[in-house]
């Protein structure tokens, strides 16, 4: 069995993080999204993963991946030249996969369990497909699938009036029927060949599409609140580790994590929180939950439930919260008089002040 990685798209509901940065790149608990989704590939036991990029951000992911061997993985990168949806993925890939069954996982998505379990259910299945399903409070904003016992019945993509709160995990498990049922379906509303019209086509075909219904979580990291959650979930997990420096005026509480090089004065950092190698924390609280990146500087702050990526400066601030700065950015307190704010603010960002 072969893996196939969807690292494409545009990341439009994480801008403006993602003008600079693909989505599957932006670190949770310090880690890239698509570095939990190639581990988890290789304890399946998984060895050849494809790696589907889009023309824009395909250098950065291969950057950041390499061959693949330092997760245990060959990798081989597929271009998909556009976004036309995620069968048009599957097509796209159709010579690498040459037939063979196969995971397809989402790059910015994450399972409690991972897959190591479906995989084995589905080698043992018989099955053409087996599809990830999860109940969800939001079902108008996925695909769901309605059930009649273990059977799928229909497949329907963000429907206004929802048939059922079943969705579509960002995992799917296929043989090679897949292909020609993706190449059957015309485009939807969106243009988009949708994944779920393929498997649609399966089911009606009398193919055997089978249901498998998450009992542990699963993290869709596709936009803002969406990945502080993630980070949130990821992050209870962890276990203390101090590697750099913690100086004798500081207090650290709970499961923390103070990497290689990383220096902790006159602070209070209370868990679980993960800090990067090279980071500064300095006359501040950290509070939990929150995931401060390597070299990243925080001063005479306060921060609480948030993520900040590579190089970011927090000086002078109060308290921030629920927030996520990209890499290089700052946010600096002004002592000028009067006071007053001073912004210089990309497209799509989003900033609170009191």
């Amino acid at each position: 069995m072969r893996g196939l990685v969807l690292a494409g798209g545009t990341g439009s509901r994480l801008r403006p993080l993602t003008y600079t940065s693909a989505k599957q790149l932006i670190p949770v608990a310090n880690k890239p999204i698509i570095s939990y989704v190639l581990e988890d590939l290789a304890r399946a036991g998984i060895e050849e993963v494809g790696v589907i990029i889009a023309p824009q951000t395909g250098d950065e992911i291969r950057t950041a991946v390499g061959d693949g061997s330092a997760f245990g993985l060959r990798i081989t990168y597929i271009l998909q030249d556009e976004p036309k949806g995620l069968a048009h993925a599957v097509l796209t890939a159709e010579g690498y996969l040459a037939g063979a069954p196969f995971v397809m996982y989402l790059g910015d998505n994450l399972l409690e369990d991972g897959v190591s379990g479906l995989v084995s259910e589905f080698e043992r299945s018989g099955a053409n497909a087996s599809i990830v399903l999860t109940r969800v409070p939001n079902p108008q904003q996925f695909g769901v699938a309605v059930l009649d016992g273990e059977r799928i019945v229909r497949l329907v993509e963000k429907p206004a009036d929802p048939p059922s709160d079943l969705a579509l995990v960002g995992v799917y498990l296929f043989d090679g029927s897949i292909f020609e049922s993706a190449r059957q379906i015309e485009p939807s509303w969106r243009n988009e060949l949708e994944i779920t019209d393929a498997i649609q086509h399966m089911v009606d075909l009398g193919l055997r599409v089978v249901p498998h219904v998450l009992k542990g979580w699963w993290l869709d990291t596709g936009k803002k609140d969406d990945m502080l959650d993630a980070n949130r979930t990821v992050l209870e997990t962890i276990e203390p580790l101090i590697e750099g420096e913690v100086d004798a005026d500081s207090r650290l509480e709970g499961r923390v994590i103070v990497g290689p090089g990383a220096k902790i004065v006159r602070s209070h950092v209370r868990g679980p929180v993960a800090i990067a190698a090279g980071a500064q924390i300095v006359d501040s609280y950290i509070g939990p939950f929150t995931a401060i990146g390597a070299e990243c500087v925080v001063e005479s702050s306060e921060l609480e439930h948030s993520i900040l990526l590579a190089s970011s400066r927090l000086v002078g601030v109060r308290r921030v919260t629920d927030s996520i700065l990209g890499r290089r950015a700052e946010v600096v307190r002004d002592g000028a008089t009067p006071v007053a704010y001073r912004f210089m603010i990309g497209d799509e960002s989003s900033v609170g002040v009191v």
